[in-house]
C-alpha cells in the first residue's frame, strides 16, 4: 500500500475492525448493573434471611434503577443455593444472600460441592445477628456459671435443643460443652421454630437461639435469658453478659448475614455493590427494620467480611473436630 492510497475493499475493513473495537469499548465500560441482578437465597422465603436481605434489595434496586430479584432455594443447609452461586458467571449478576451456616457447612458435611474458601468472593457483610442462651425456668440456673456446675453436678442428664444436626446452635452447644467440659445431650429439631416451642414447653432445658425467636418468651418469664454469644455485648441488650464475662472464655457464636458472589468477581463490580450496599444500610429506615429482627449493622469493606467468613471456618472447624459434631 502507498501513501495516500488505499487497496480496493481496505477501507470498509478498516472501518469495521475500527467499529468493533468501539463497541467492545463500550461494552467494557458499561456501568453495573445494566440488568436486574440476581440475588441466590439457600433459604426459604419468608424466613430471617429473607426478612433481612429484602429490604437492602428493595433500596438498592431503586438506586441502580434494575431490579434486584430473590430467587429462593432452601434445601441442604444452604448447600443447593450456595453451588448456583459457585458455578455462576463472575459478572455481578447471580450473587448469594447466605447467612453463617455457610462457613460451618465444610465442618460439618463430609463433601461439598464447591470450595466455600476458594469459590465465592465476599461482597458486603450486612449484619450480624447475635444468639442468646436461654433455658427453662424450671433449671436451677440463673447464670452460665450455675449452668455449668448443674451440667457438672448432672453429667449426661442436660437436654439442649438446636434447629438440626450442623446448625449453629448446636455448634454453639457443642462449643459450650468442649470449651466447659461438661456433658450435654443434642436434641435436634427440624428447624428453629419447633426446638423453641419445646423449650418454651419445658421438654428441653438449653437453647442458643437468635434473639426475635426468644425476646417475647424472655419478656413474659416463660424463658430465661442467661447470655449473649457474642464476643461483646450486643447495644440490642445492653444488660444481658457474653459468653465470656460468664465464665466461658473466647467464646464467639455470631451469626450475620452477607452477601457474595462467584470467585473472580471483578474487583470494580465488588467495590460497586459493597459501596451501595453500605450506604443503604447507614439510613435509619434499615437501621430499625434490622433491628426489629434482632440484628446489628455491619458494613464495612469486602476485606473485613472476608477475614469474618475466614475466621468462623477456622473456628467451627476446631468445634467440630474436639466436639465430633456432624450434619448427617
Amino acid at each position: 500500500m502507498f501513501p495516500g492510497r488505499c487497496l480496493p475493499g481496505a477501507l470498509p475493513l478498516v472501518l469495521i475492525f475500527a467499529g468493533a473495537l468501539c463497541v467492545h469499548g463500550a461494552r467494557a465500560a458499561d456501568p453495573f448493573p445494566v440488568k436486574p441482578v440476581r440475588w441466590v437465597v439457600p433459604f426459604p422465603a419468608g424466613g430471617p434471611v429473607d426478612l433481612v436481605t429484602r429490604p437492602v434489595a428493595q433500596r438498592l434496586s431503586e438506586a441502580w434503577s434494575q431490579q434486584v430479584v430473590l430467587d429462593f432455594r432452601p434445601g441442604a443447609g444452604s448447600i443447593i443455593g450456595s453451588e448456583i452461586v459457585a458455578r455462576a458467571a463472575p459478572d455481578g449478576y447471580t450473587l448469594l444472600a447466605t447467612v453463617a451456616q455457610h462457613a460451618i457447612n465444610p465442618a460439618v458435611y463430609p463433601k461439598l460441592p464447591y470450595d466455600t474458601a476458594k469459590d465465592f468472593t465476599p461482597v458486603v457483610q450486612l449484619v450480624r445477628s447475635p444468639f442468646m442462651l436461654v433455658v427453662h425456668p424450671s433449671l436451677p440456673a440463673r447464670n452460665v456459671k450455675e449452668l455449668i456446675a448443674l451440667a457438672r453436678r448432672s453429667p449426661g442428664q442436660l437436654p439442649y435443643a438446636s434447629a438440626g444436626a450442623g446448625s449453629l446452635n448446636h455448634l454453639a452447644g457443642e462449643m459450650l460443652r468442649t470449651s466447659a467440659k461438661i456433658d450435654l445431650v443434642h436434641v435436634p429439631y427440624k428447624g428453629g421454630g419447633p426446638a423453641v416451642i419445646d423449650l418454651v414447653g419445658g421438654h428441653v432445658g438449653i437453647l442458643f437461639s437468635n434473639i426475635v425467636a426468644v425476646a417475647p418468651h424472655v419478656k413474659s418469664g416463660r424463658l430465661r435469658a442467661l447470655a449473649v454469644t457474642t464476643a461483646v455485648r450486643t447495644p440490642l441488650l445492653p444488660d444481658l453478659p457474653t459468653m465470656a464475662e460468664s465464665g466461658v472464655p473466647g467464646f464467639d457464636a455470631e451469626s450475620w448475614t452477607g452477601v457474595l458472589g462467584p470467585a473472580s468477581l471483578p474487583r470494580p463490580i465488588v467495590e460497586r455493590i459493597s459501596r451501595d450496599a453500605d450506604r443503604v444500610l447507614r439510613t435509619q429506615e434499615i437501621r430499625d427494620a434490622m433491628q426489629a429482627q434482632g440484628a446489628e449493622i455491619a458494613g464495612g469493606s469486602p476485606e473485613q467480611f472476608a477475614a469474618r467468613i475466614a475466621a468462623d471456618i477456622a473456628r467451627w472447624a476446631k468445634v467440630a473436630r474436639e466436639s465430633g459434631a456432624k450434619a448427617e
